[in-house]
């Protein structure tokens, strides 16, 4: 009996085992990253704690800006709502790896695409939504106006960013000498900055854009023209996950092709009556090209109705119709000068 009784917990020992290297390797190699999406009813979106124009949150804790749009847009492709979109805001610091541990499905946070970051973490950056680079910013008292005049400067940079490389190359590379104040949050970066604790901040150019507004002067101070690195801003997703990747990146090249073919948030009722061929593939009125990506027909059409196209988006967070006002530049439709190019759908 006695025998019995412990072969029969060693059994059960071994079987509760077996579950829990289970539930261990579901939680780690699982991909389906749409479906616990689906089930769950939202999309878990980390963004910037708050940055002017790409992801800000009010006092009733309504978020707006660029990079919130597209996390809205993809909430709109899925769900039909883009409201079905939750925000988590992450520092610097630690975005990478909240994604990795799956606290949020998608970064859509100013992160820069580089190899190191898709091979280190182990992450996948689909496309880029926000061409950029890194630039300057000093008082216009300093009476400077290229970065090549920027010698012996005190210059204020967020650690743990590519920021901190690329700055250090540019002095390097033009035989300058600078003091380096590094900070690891990016508002303490902006209080040093505006204290006199440094005499320059950089950072990326859109970045300086949004962060000048909170200063006290704004018009006191000066973004340099000089733009000394790459920095493709794109979202972020896990790897070995590739049903989601395609999603997230045909949701940012669906919003790019509305705007090339004039599809807009205000006619996309009038798309949807088209016969032209390219358009009616976008909309779904021909093809089947959201169910290739586990969605309905419609799926751009929700995207470009409840959002809106690439177009609309820069320019009511970021561009003209914003406090910002960043020119297009490399941003602007392969076809008016720009780079910014999706891949047909067809």
């Amino acid at each position: 009996m006695l025998r019995t009784f412990r072969g029969g917990l060693l059994i059960g020992l071994a079987v509760a085992i077996a579950v829990a290297a289970a539930a261990i390797t579901y939680e780690r190699y699982d991909t389906k990253t749409l479906k616990r999406t689906i089930r769950r009813g939202e999309v878990l979106c980390g963004v910037n704690k708050g940055l002017p124009g790409f992801s800000i949150p009010d006092d009733k804790g309504d978020w707006t800006g660029f990079d919130v749009d597209f996390c809205r847009a993809v909430a709109a492709a899925i769900f039909d709502d883009p409201k079905k979109a939750k925000f988590v805001p992450l520092d610097a610091s630690e975005r990478f790896k909240e994604l990795q541990s799956r606290k949020v499905d998608i970064l859509s946070r100013n992160s820069t695409w580089s190899m190191s970051r898709e091979t280190n973490y182990d992450l996948y950056f689909p496309a880029v939504a926000y061409y950029d680079g890194q630039g300057f910013m000093l008082p216009r008292s300093r009476n400077i106006d290229s970065a090549l005049d920027l010698n012996n400067s005190k210059v204020c940079v967020q650690e743990g960013t590519t920021t901190v490389l690329n700055v250090a190359d540019h002095f390097r590379a033009n035989n300058m000498k600078y003091t380096e104040v590094k900070f690891p949050k990016l508002e303490d970066v902006l209080k040093a900055y505006e204290s006199g604790k440094c005499d320059t901040f950089t950072a990326d150019v859109s970045q300086l854009y949004a962060l000048r507004l909170n200063l006290i002067q704004p018009s006191d101070h000066v973004i340099l023209p000089d733009v000394i690195s790459k920095e493709p801003l794109a979202p972020v997703v896990r790897q070995r996950d590739d049903d989601w990747m395609m999603l997230v990146k045909w949701t940012l090249y669906a919003m790019i092709n509305a705007e090339e073919l004039g599809i807009t948030s205000k006619n996309i009722d009038e798309a949807l009556k088209s016969k032209k061929p390219d358009v009616m593939r976008l909309v779904g009125t021909e093809g089947a090209y959201g169910e290739d990506l586990g969605l309905p027909k419609d799926w751009a059409a929700r995207i470009i109705r409840h959002v809106g196209n690439y177009g609309e988006v820069y320019e009511r967070n970021v561009g003209e119709g914003s406090k910002l006002k960043i020119p297009r530049g490399l941003n602007s439709l392969w076809s008016n000068g720009g780079i910014q190019y999706a891949p047909p759908i067809r």
